[in-house]
């Protein structure tokens, strides 16, 4: 089983626990504004890499990734288009004690009988999933991502119900990201969630700006500062607060 890869980090240290080998994958159906990897949006294309060919590089790095408690990171791109070839690596990740991680959007779930099937089957060979939220407003979503969020929202919620855990994360641009009547109504919806174990919030920046400009693209964003550090503590207490109600309710 081959993947669609646009890159490979061994050493990654910000997606998921632990040491990382961050697998990027090729294709993604999201056009996020402050996205910094925009070389990896087109479908089809990228490095055609085989499990096997993944697995064999891999196994050099772990006594690195097993002394940190650290595993393997799927992301893109978005991993959930590539779900065949997720299962056949989670599979043989498995046989190694390798723990898995998929950094999603949730931005091609869909409730078609192949997808739910080959999900499903995914998702228990699944131990962490990186979530990003990008805005709980719908109107504001589309004009971020050029998409609607009601599937996303019921991807979470899919998460939740079936108890695996998750790590929201949510970019904060300033002007985009950062309303405080939005981070509230986030903050309200990650609070219905059973299966959070961590939030993130992760600053705007214009590290992709090269990207954007090298393959064409406009940046819409090239005139917005990233948030002061005031700026992402006020957003961070804004979303975990329903969240912390929550752990305490739980935890009488």
């Amino acid at each position: 089983m081959n993947g669609n890869i646009h890159s490979i980090e061994s050493f990654g240290t910000v997606d998921g626990p632990g040491i990382r080998y961050v697998i990027f994958t090729q294709g993604c159906l999201l056009r996020c504004q402050f996205c910094h990897n925009a070389d990896t949006w087109e479908i089809g294309t990228g490095k055609q890499m085989s499990v096997e060919e993944i697995i064999q590089d891999l196994t050099s790095y772990l006594p690195f990734i097993e002394a940190s408690g650290g595993g393997v990171t799927v992301t893109g791109g978005e991993p959930l288009l590539q779900l065949p070839f997720l299962l056949e690596l989670f599979k043989e990740c498995k046989k190694l004690g390798i723990h898995t991680t998929i950094d999603s959007s949730g931005g091609c779930y869909s409730h078609a009988p192949l997808f739910q099937e080959q999900l499903n089957e995914v998702l228990k060979y699944t131990d962490l999933i990186l979530l990003d939220l990008k805005h709980i407003n719908r109107k504001k979503h589309i004009a971020l991502t050029g998409m609607g969020n009601d599937h996303i929202l019921e991807f979470a919620k899919l998460l939740s119900d079936r108890k695996l855990p998750i790590w929201v994360r949510h970019v904060l641009v300033p002007t985009v990201t950062d309303d405080p009547e939005d981070l509230e109504k986030l903050g309200e919806f990650i609070g219905t969630l059973e299966n959070v174990e961590k939030i993130e919030i992760l600053p705007y920046h214009q590290l992709g700006v090269y990207k954007w400009e090298a393959l064409g693209y406009e940046y819409p964003l090239k005139d917005v500062d990233p948030p002061s550090q005031e700026q992402v503590n006020y957003a961070y207490n804004m979303l975990t607060a329903h969240w912390n109600n929550l752990k305490n309710t739980n935890s009488i």
